[in-house]
């Protein structure tokens, strides 16, 4: 059953009407009173309310009936409804355990698709794709472990695979976040549609609207013929907005509006177009502090982050290192034509007190480098301190407390380390750095950002 409850009887008429049309057993109350005289005697499985229910506009009354809603039914979602012009108290709604909001005047399948979601995940019946869960094999790709902290991941996107709902993936670079995105899409029912990757860190604010929404020929000056977009390239699948906390606010706006009701406008066309997309997100920033600072919109946030997914650092599932050592090494053989190469049981253990400021891509990098560099086909502690850069554990203590530490962890120290003898042994080259620590270049900027 969905309980409806808003004051104007014109709006819970059209509701329960095209509720009821799809297939729901609606309920509508027309007062927060009459609202919580009914949920005392039943549950519903989802509540859809306005955020107003006297002359004034202020919100306070949804709030209040929000919290109230929250006391009766915890495990119920809300779905609250407001003008855009209030989309700030819809945030506020957010936090105080909304599900989701729609904007009034609403659009029919936008609001189908906000209560299918929340059926899936909350609902009696939602459904879960069954997905391989060895190691090296999840939803057809290749992710590597067996440590609490990553089965706990591979869990709760089981558990949404099969759902509409957006996904914010978070994690420091090199955790294998476009890998968790991928394997969404693939467990997911949208998996023979398109799966669209877009680096947002690496579009230009001027050529946002082009590359996301597309344009027609003549549209502007280059425009010498028309280009499809990455929203219509996502049709009906999945696009993966990589990067998203490197989004320039005025381009932050373009997107909220497309992930809002799902249409945009290609630039030099003045009709809207409608897609039908999931939208999975991720980065290395902290957004919540990044909205504290007004540097990332807190409706955006919110319309992104519906489901979080965290992803360990490496250093924080260091049993995984010795199936991951094995794999790169077993995959560098295979893929080169050359022999099978082991480590020493007290490789392994080294390998296992490095700090990996560049976590698995990191480590990855080393274990190719050490194979290619020493042509061995067993290795030992030496052959990796001759191609690696990183300080064990001993080291980095040492380094610690001789080292000019300046209000710097450990852990950043020995990353601080890293990257000055890696710009140092590249002649400060970015590209080349960046390579040798396995890391983005525009992560490599941030670090060296960070410790001027």
């Amino acid at each position: 059953m969905i309980l409806i409850v808003d004051d104007d009887n014109a709006i819970r008429s059209s509701l329960v009407l095209l509720l009821r049309r799809a297939g729901y057993e609606p309920r509508a109350a027309a007062s927060p009173r009459e609202a919580i005289d009914l949920v005392r005697s039943v549950t519903p499985d989802i509540i859809l309310m306005d955020m107003n229910y006297s002359l004034t506009t202020t919100g306070e009354e949804g709030i209040f009936l929000l919290k109230q809603m929250k006391i009766f039914c915890p495990g119920t979602p809300v779905i609250l409804m407001t003008a855009w012009g209030s989309i700030q108290l819809a945030v506020e709604g957010m936090r105080a355990g909304a599900f989701d909001f729609i904007t009034k005047p609403w659009n029919n399948m936008m609001l189908l698709k906000t209560i299918q979601t929340a059926m899936e995940i909350y609902g009696p019946g939602k459904k879960v794709v069954e997905t391989k869960m060895d190691t090296g094999s999840f939803a057809g790709v290749d992710i590597v472990g067996k440590s609490n902290a990553l089965q706990q991941v591979l869990e709760t996107v089981k558990r949404i695979a099969a759902t509409n709902a957006s996904v914010l993936i978070t994690g420091e670079s090199g955790t294998g976040k476009e890998l968790i995105a991928q394997a969404l899409h693939n467990a997911s029912l949208r998996s023979q549609s398109p799966f669209v990757k877009v680096n947002l860190g690496g579009i230009s604010q001027s050529l946002f609207e082009s590359e996301m929404f597309g344009h027609k020929k003549g549209a502007f000056t280059d425009a010498f013929s028309d280009r499809t977009g990455r929203f219509q390239l996502a049709d009906k699948g999945t696009i993966f907005l990589d990067e998203i906390g490197d989004l320039d606010m005025s381009c932050q706006v373009k997107l909220l509006r497309v992930l809002q009701d799902q249409t945009f406008e290609v630039l030099g066309e003045s009709r809207p177009r409608k897609v039908d997309i999931r939208v999975v997100c991720a980065t290395n920033r902290d957004l919540k502090q990044m909205v504290a600072e007004h540097t990332f919109r807190e409706d955006l946030f919110y319309r992104i982050s519906l489901i979080p997914v965290h992803l360990p650092a490496l250093r924080e599932r260091v049993e995984d290192i010795p199936l991951l050592v094995n794999y790169f090494a077993g995959k560098m053989a295979g893929e080169n034509r050359i022999k099978q190469v082991d480590f020493t049981k007290e490789a392994m253990a080294y390998l296992q007190k490095l700090s990996y400021p560049g976590n698995v891509r990191e480590l990855k990098n080393l274990v190719e480098r050490t194979i290619l560099v020493t042509g061995k086909t067993r290795l030992d502690v030496e052959d990796l301190k001759k191609t690696g850069i990183a300080f064990p554990g001993d080291a980095g203590r040492k380094y610690a407390a001789e080292g000019d530490v300046q209000g710097l962890s450990m852990l950043e120290q020995l990353e601080k380390a890293g990257v000055e003898k890696a710009m140092e042994e590249n002649d400060n080259n970015i590209t080349k750095a960046a390579k040798v620590l396995g890391i983005s270049r525009a992560a490599l900027y941030r670090r060296l950002e960070k410790y001027k």
